[in-house]
């Protein structure tokens, strides 16, 4: 899979969750799956992603707002995260 494909595969991850049509944990799953992707990344953004994720899935044990970590704020962290991503491997290219 390419990293273009990849990117892709996250950002409807997103979308899914979004929409109701995706759990926590299987968003988590899919980001985690990316290794081929993660290893061409510098090493802070695997990191950068594990925190998200982690806080996205101590935030699904609650209501949706009701914790700390907000489900929302975390969504669009992990949009930033893709675009920054993107920007990344282009420059790389």
């Amino acid at each position: 899979m390419s990293h273009d494909q990849t990117l892709q595969l996250l950002q409807e991850s997103l979308d899914a969750i979004r929409q109701d049509h995706l759990t926590v944990a299987a968003l988590c799953q899919t980001w985690r799956a990316q290794t081929a992707l993660l290893s061409d990344l510098p090493t802070p953004y695997g990191k950068v992603m594990e925190d998200m994720l982690g806080r996205l899935e101590a935030g699904s044990l609650f209501t949706e707002e009701s914790c700390s970590f907000s489900q929302i704020d975390l969504l669009t962290t992990l949009d930033m995260w893709l675009d920054n991503a993107r920007q990344t491997l282009a420059k790389s290219n």
